[in-house]
């Protein structure tokens, strides 16, 4: 049978070995890091626990749950109460993102006018160019939507600047409701009567794993087994003569018929630089944002407020450096000592790059000085870890889409060569995930479709 080779041990490379090693084919992973994972890290201290990068995922079933039982860890997830409240903070409080029509309706998150203006949502024509999320939100729900509702949402998300993201490719099932049905309120009731959701909000259960988010990865990792090679990074990439991939790291070298890059765009455009500068330019293009994950340990007595929900976000319109901070001791069990706390808060982003260059006990300064008084803080934190991610998440930049169509374009030259990352069709854990079985699926499809029938039958 026709081997694969998985360049990067982060979830979208070991989900799609694992995938493709359940439908039988031998599959080699080189992982240039000591960990599998990739962003995906949990650390213990002084009885926290830590995750350094995603902190939880959607668990929509599908793929996911199949990946999850598939590697033991049904008795290990833990789900957040769906009763939480979302926060959005507002002239110093916080407030409950509304989760129903008699909530929106008393909210103090959105005025009078502003409310009212939503009636008008239906009437307004659809775009006929590309649009960024500010632009199209302004343009349908008005500008206090932008500011207290979906901005903070980009920033949660994508760490992103809605002025630069394309609704199309960042928030795609947004933007088919006006494709489909000419409004968003009439596209909401038209899914909602078939059962599908809407909004730029995912549906399902947000989850995380009693040991922490790595829990996941290093699963896969024990079920790959021999397939997976640690600290083998990548040094020479080329396609042979005979159509298959030659890849070499520093301790072995290998062939394969169809090579899978599951890593960063930037890491792609490195490794192609020579075999195609065409798709290499294209990859280098994609942006990131900057990221620090700052962990917060309090002993609860020092801090009064309640902490009764999944987190609060910090709109755009408050000049504050802090994007938002999730209640991670309240959403999850085990990651606080009794009596204590554990904050896990975001700063920087695609609208503050500077933080890439600051010193990390600044940025966890920064950091308490924002929540302090939002959340009623009192002395100092008796833990702080930071893991400053200076290019964490990709950026689904106007223009995205089309610069997606390009790369296909060029890899359709390329045959056995395929990307997979969470640089294109979704950045959260389950869409990679998600995509990680698509191509695993259409990879078998291929190389069944190329054995000769004998090899097939064994």
């Amino acid at each position: 049978m026709k081997r694969v080779i998985v360049v990067g041990g982060g979830i979208s490379g070991l989900a799609t070995a694992w995938f493709l090693q359940r439908r039988g084919f031998p599959v080699t992973v080189l992982e240039a890091g000591g960990e599998p994972g990739g962003t995906i890290r949990t650390i213990e201290r002084d009885g926290f626990r830590i995750d350094t990068g995603p902190t939880s995922t959607l668990h929509r079933g599908g793929v996911l749950a199949e990946l999850i039982k598939g590697v033991g860890l049904d008795a290990d997830v833990v789900e957040a109460d769906r009763r939480a409240s979302r926060y959005i903070v507002k002239n110093g409080e916080l407030l409950a993102l509304p989760t129903g029509p008699l909530s929106f309706l008393t909210t103090p998150l959105f005025s009078g006018a502003a409310k009212l203006r939503l009636l008008a949502e239906p009437f307004y024509r659809r775009a006929l160019v590309e649009e960024s999320i500010a632009q199209f939100v302004r343009r349908r729900l008005g500008a206090e939507f932008l500011d207290w509702a979906v901005d903070p949402f980009v920033s949660g998300v994508y760490a992103g600047d809605a002025e630069r993201l394309s609704v199309q490719a960042a928030i795609p099932r947004l933007y088919a409701l006006e494709a489909e049905y000419g409004s968003l309120f009439a596209g909401a009731f038209g899914r909602a009567f078939r059962g599908k959701p809407s909004g730029p909000q995912p549906r399902g259960r947000l989850i995380s794993f009693q040991g922490g988010m790595q829990t996941l990865p290093r699963a896969i990792a024990k079920n790959l087994g021999g397939a997976l090679q640690l600290n083998a990074a990548v040094t020479a990439l080329e396609r042979m003569p005979n159509g298959e991939w030659f890849v070499r790291t520093p301790s072995s070298d290998h062939r394969a018929s169809c090579l899978v890059l599951a890593l960063p765009a930037y890491d792609a455009a490195r490794l192609l630089g020579r075999v195609s500068p065409e798709l290499a330019r294209e990859l280098e293009a994609v942006a990131y944002a900057p990221v620090a994950s700052v962990a917060l340990g309090f002993r609860r007595e020092h801090v009064t407020h309640a902490l009764d929900g999944f987190g609060a976000l910090l709109p755009r319109r408050l000049e504050r450096e802090t994007l938002g901070v999730i209640f991670s001791s309240t959403l999850f069990p085990g990651r606080a000592p009794a009596g204590k706390v554990l904050l896990t808060a975001f700063i920087g982003g695609a609208r503050n790059p500077s933080i890439a260059d600051k010193n990390k006990s600044d940025l966890a300064d920064r950091v308490v000085s924002d929540l302090r008084p939002l959340l009623g803080i009192r002395g100092d934190p008796i833990l702080q870890h930071v893991s400053l991610w200076s290019r964490a998440i990709p950026q689904y930049e106007l223009g995205h889409g089309r610069r997606i169509a390009r790369v296909d374009a060029a890899l359709g030259r390329w045959p056995g060569l395929h990307l997979r990352a969470n640089w294109r069709d979704g950045v959260s854990l389950a869409d990679c995930v998600d995509n990680a079985a698509q191509l695993a699926e259409r990879l078998a499809l291929s190389m069944n479709a190329s054995e000769p029938a004998a090899a097939q039958e064994v």
